[in-house]
């Protein structure tokens, strides 16, 4: 052994004690290593271990065995059954990654004449060997966690590590049986404050996620569980590319993209999602939804949460249906000008004198202004309809039959049945 492997096993024991010291100070879920020595004795244990066998492996490039893996699994499993968050993990391999690199930083400046030869060999064996140690732990962490929790808080934490783009989602998918394309739609369904004694959504939400097989999660709102957001990861499977002659007449493959998808275009399952969703609700609620790889959900759950709050709010006895970007970007771009929203605002205020003229205009526009189709959905007589578009007109001084009326007030009714301006 040369000397710079030598020089890191004489200081293992005081790097694991380093390491341990980092954990109780750095990560508040190992507080208890202050106060509780037998697991400050475990833990000081495997991080003298794990450094003994990197120096006692890697001169060799030696891969971790069976049993070295079986172990690191078990710490992984014992961290989770002691109630380990995945953000805490995280920072755990975070931690331990940063430490056994100083520690070759270390020893590398110490010893300015060490063997390039050396270092190569330690660098060439550290990552491989790391991560198929990482994925032992996250395989023995998940193992823990499938004992200790329901199906339905495994797939919320599925959902949660794919936007966070944790590493451990491909242990949490194999575990749940669930598949990972590489796009998915991301849809979150906005619900509203609920009034007190209003019952919880734990039971719709487990019916969701046993029905759609989907990661779904529940992110509170500012009014803790009487609001929030419902978030679905919908795997997207691209249809058959359609094929073109080749040369010679031979079919060729044409690539196919999975763009933002138009609402009438929207697969089956986002659609049904939705719709399943705000049927169990029974409240008014709203939805966005954006594609994308999963590689960029975090971004997607951005826009789509944007997206559902410019949307309108929808009761049960309007088909909710998610919206996407091409649905509401004249209201994305006004709530980023509160200067037009304020006017809108005022445009709106003018119709609160008429008789249900909010209501009149949303019907009389998702009817693409067909006077007989809105009357039939207002159940009125198509000459009450008149009368309410011509108070529309006195009101403003605005045709909502014209161009600029529709760009108009079909941004108020949005933006008012969004509730943005409650």
């Amino acid at each position: 052994m040369g000397s710079f492997f030598a020089e890191l096993a004489r200081q293992a024991s005081a790097n694991a004690r380093r390491e341990v010291e980092a954990y109780a100070r750095e990560i508040p879920e190992f507080g208890f290593l202050d106060t509780n020595s037998r697991a400050r004795a475990e833990t000081l244990e495997y991080a003298l271990w794990l450094r003994r066998r990197t120096v006692e492996l890697s001169p060799d490039n030696s891969e971790l065995s069976d049993d070295d893996l079986g172990y690191i699994a078990a710490i992984g499993e014992l961290r989770a059954a002691s109630g380990l968050s995945l953000d805490a993990r995280q920072r755990v391999l975070r931690l331990h990654t940063s430490l056994m690199l100083r520690e070759i930083n270390e020893v590398t400046e110490a010893q300015r004449g060490v063997g390039v030869d050396e270092l190569m060999r330690m660098m060439s064996w550290f990552a491989p060997q790391g991560e198929r140690g990482i994925r032992a732990y996250s395989q023995g962490f998940v193992t823990a966690l499938r004992h200790r929790l329901p199906y339905v808080e495994q797939a919320a934490l599925l959902a949660r590590s794919l936007l966070n783009g944790d590493p451990i989602s491909a242990e949490f998918a194999s575990a749940l049986g669930m598949e990972l394309p590489e796009r998915c739609a991301v849809t979150v369904i906005r619900v509203p404050d609920r009034p007190a004694g209003d019952r919880d959504l734990e039971s719709e939400i487990e019916a969701l996620v046993k029905t759609h097989h989907a990661p779904i999660t529940w992110w509170p709102g500012k009014g803790g569980r009487r609001s929030g957001e419902l978030i679905a990861l919908i795997p997207l499977h691209p249809a058959t590319p359609p094929a073109s002659p080749g040369p010679g007449g031979a079919e060729t493959v044409q690539p196919q993209s999975v763009p933002d998808l138009a609402p009438d275009l929207l697969p089956d399952p986002v659609s049904d999602l939705v719709r399943d969703f705000a049927q169990a609700f029974g409240r008014p609620c709203a939805a966005g939804t954006v594609t994308s790889s999963l590689s960029e959900a975090a971004d997607a759950l951005d826009l789509a949460r944007r997206i559902s709050r410019a949307a309108p709010l929808r009761g049960a006895s309007a088909p909710l249906r998610p919206h996407t970007v091409s649905d509401v970007f004249v209201e994305l771009a006004v709530a980023d000008a509160p200067f037009v929203d304020e006017w809108l605002h005022v445009v709106g205020r003018r119709l609160e004198p008429g008789p249900d003229l909010l209501v009149t205009l949303d019907a009389y526009y998702r009817h693409d202004m067909h006077r007989g189709a809105t009357a039939a959905a207002l159940n009125v007589h198509p000459r009450t309809l008149d009368y309410r578009l011509r108070r529309v007109r006195e009101l403003t001084g605005i045709d909502p039959g014209s161009t600029r009326g529709v760009r108009i007030f079909s941004s108020v009714v949005t933006r008012r049945l969004s509730a943005a301006w409650d």
